[in-house]
C-alpha cells in the first residue's frame, strides 16, 4: 500500500509539473512573424489576395449607423446629448453640445507640448500656403471674341472630424483646420468626442483656437457626422466633411454623401496602412519601428514589408517582437501584425511594381538613392524617401497632410490638400463678334443632339444682331 501511495504521489507531482509547463507555454506569447512570400513564386490569384485589404462588412455596419443618423436628423441636439452619453460615456449639457472655441480660455499646456504643436502648425501652414495657385492673369481667348478663365472659391462651410476613441489625435485637428483657414472657409465645425466630464482635450482645443475654428461639436462617431451633414439647432450644416475615423464614422460619411443631406466627403477611408520597401542597407530596428508605427493605430491596420535582395527579414522580425514588448499599445499592434506580411523581391522593378499595385496609404522607401525611385512611384497617399524619413514626420509635423486615402484608393484619390477645401469655377465671356463666329457651330451641335432650346438660345441672339 505504501508503495502504491508513493507511486500515486509521484504521478501526481509529475502531472502537476506537466500542467505547470503547459500553463507556462500558454502564457508565453507566440512569436509574431510576418508571413513571407517570394514574389517570383506568387501566382496571379495569390497576388490578388495579397493586394486585398482586410474585409470590412459595411452592410452590417450600415444597419447600425443608419438609425443613429436618422435619430440625429429628426431630434437634433437632444439626440446628440443622449448618444454622446451612450457611446462616449460623456456628460454634455444640451446648451454646451456646440461651443465657440474663440471665446474659450486658452488651455494650459506644458511648454514642450505647446512648442511641438506650434512647429507643426507653422510647417503645415507653410506647405499648404504654397499650394495656392494664383488666378490666371491672362484670360484664354480660345477664338476671337471668346474668352475663358477659371476662378477658385472656398467651400463656405466645412466639417472636420477629429478622432478621440482609442487614441486622441490633436494632430488631425491641425491637418484639417489649417488648410481650411488658408482656403478661406467661413464656417469651420470641428467635431471630436469629449472627455467624460464633457470637456475637450486641451491639445485639440489649442489647435482649434490657433487655426480659427468657428464651432466645436462635442460629439464623436456617426452621430457627429450626421449632425454636421444635416445641421441641428446649434450645429451649422456643412457642405463637405473631412477626417479619418473608425468604421462607423466611415460608414456614416459614405451613407450621407448619397443622401438628401447634400454633403460631400473628402474620400473613402479604411484602416491605416503602411508599405515599407527596404534594401540590405536599411537598419532592421528602423524598419521594425516603421512597421509598428502604423500597426499601433488599430488591430485592423495592415503593414507590408517589401524586402530587396540581402534584407534579413528574420532580423526585422526579431526587432518587431522586441519593440512590441516595449509599446503601451503593443497588444493592439500585435493583432495588426498577425494579418500583415512580407514580400521578398529580386529587383527594384519588382518592388516598384508591387508597391504601385498595392497603392498604400503610406509608402516608405528605405533604400539607397531613394530619390531616384520617385518618378516611377505612381500610387501612394504619401511617400517617405530615404533612411532618415520615418512615416511619423508626415503624421505630425513635416508639413504634408496625414489625411490620406487608404484601402487602395490611392489609385484614384489624393490626400487632403488646399484644393480639397476649394471649388474651381469656370467663366466665359463672348463679344458680339465672338458669338457670330462660334454660334453657328454651337447651333449645329445642339441640332445634332436634338436640344432645340439650346439651339434657339444661340440663334435668337444672332438674329437680334442684324
Amino acid at each position: 500500500d505504501d508503495g502504491k501511495r508513493g507511486e500515486m504521489q509521484g504521478g501526481a507531482r509529475a502531472c502537476r509539473m506537466r500542467s505547470r509547463k503547459v500553463a507556462m507555454a500558454a502564457a508565453t506569447p507566440a512569436k509574431r512573424r510576418l508571413r513571407t512570400h517570394k514574389w517570383k513564386d506568387v501566382d496571379e490569384k495569390r497576388t490578388s489576395e495579397l493586394l486585398a485589404r482586410p474585409r470590412v462588412d459595411f452592410g452590417a455596419i450600415l444597419g447600425t449607423v443608419a438609425p443613429i443618423v436618422e435619430d440625429v436628423r429628426v431630434r437634433g441636439d437632444q439626440a446628440l446629448v443622449e448618444l454622446t452619453d451612450k457611446f462616449d460615456k460623456a456628460k454634455v449639457a444640451l446648451e454646451d453640445i456646440v461651443v465657440d472655441p474663440r471665446t474659450m480660455a486658452t488651455p494650459q499646456l506644458p511648454d514642450d507640448v505647446r512648442a511641438a504643436f506650434d512647429v507643426a502648425f507653422d510647417n503645415i501652414a507653410a506647405f499648404h500656403e504654397a499650394q495656392r495657385t494664383p488666378e490666371p492673369t491672362a484670360v484664354v481667348e480660345t477664338m476671337p471674341g471668346v474668352r475663358c478663365s477659371r476662378v477658385s472659391r472656398p467651400i463656405e462651410a466645412v466639417g472636420l472630424y477629429v478622432p478621440g476613441g482609442t487614441a486622441v489625435l490633436p494632430s488631425t485637428a491641425l491637418m484639417l483646420s489649417v488648410p481650411a483657414a488658408i482656403a478661406g472657409c467661413k464656417v469651420v465645425v470641428m467635431a471630436t468626442p469629449p472627455r467624460p466630464d464633457g470637456s475637450i482635450t486641451p491639445e485639440v482645443l489649442y489647435c482649434a483656437q490657433k487655426a480659427g475654428v468657428t464651432h466645436l461639436l462635442k460629439a464623436g462617431g456617426a452621430q457627429a457626422v450626421a449632425a454636421m451633414a444635416h445641421g441641428t439647432a446649434t450645429c451649422p450644416k456643412v457642405d463637405k466633411i473631412f477626417g479619418p475615423g473608425n468604421q462607423y464614422v466611415t460608414a456614416a460619411k459614405m451613407l450621407l454623401q448619397n443622401s438628401e443631406a447634400m454633403v460631400a466627403i473628402d474620400m473613402p477611408a479604411g484602416p491605416s496602412e503602411v508599405l515599407v520597401v527596404a534594401d540590405e542597407g536599411a537598419d532592421p530596428v528602423h524598419v521594425a519601428a516603421d512597421l509598428l508605427s502604423q500597426a499601433e493605430h488599430g488591430p485592423d491596420s495592415q503593414v507590408v514589408l517589401v524586402a530587396l535582395p540581402g534584407v534579413d527579414v528574420d532580423a526585422i522580425e526579431k526587432e518587431v517582437e522586441k519593440l512590441l514588448g516595449e509599446l503601451p499599445r503593443g497588444e493592439v499592434a500585435a493583432k495588426a501584425i498577425e494579418h500583415s506580411y512580407a514580400v521578398q523581391v529580386d529587383s527594384v522593378d519588382e518592388a516598384i511594381n508591387f508597391s504601385n499595385r498595392y497603392a498604400p496609404e503610406h509608402l516608405i522607401v528605405n533604400v539607397e538613392d531613394a530619390e531616384s525611385w520617385l518618378p516611377q512611384l505612381t500610387n501612394a497617399g504619401s511617400i517617405f524617401l530615404g533612411r532618415w524619413t520615418p512615416e511619423s514626420v508626415g503624421d505630425y509635423a513635416s508639413g504634408t497632410n496625414h489625411v490620406l486615402p487608404t484601402y487602395g484608393y490611392a489609385r484614384m484619390y489624393s490626400g487632403v490638400n488646399l484644393d480639397s477645401f476649394q471649388k474651381k469655377i469656370t467663366v466665359q465671356s463672348l463679344t458680339r463678334d465672338g458669338l457670330r463666329a462660334l454660334g453657328p457651330h454651337v447651333a449645329k451641335m445642339a441640332e445634332v443632339e436634338g436640344l432645340d432650346a439650346h439651339r434657339k438660345a444661340v440663334t435668337l441672339r444672332m438674329e437680334s444682331m442684324s
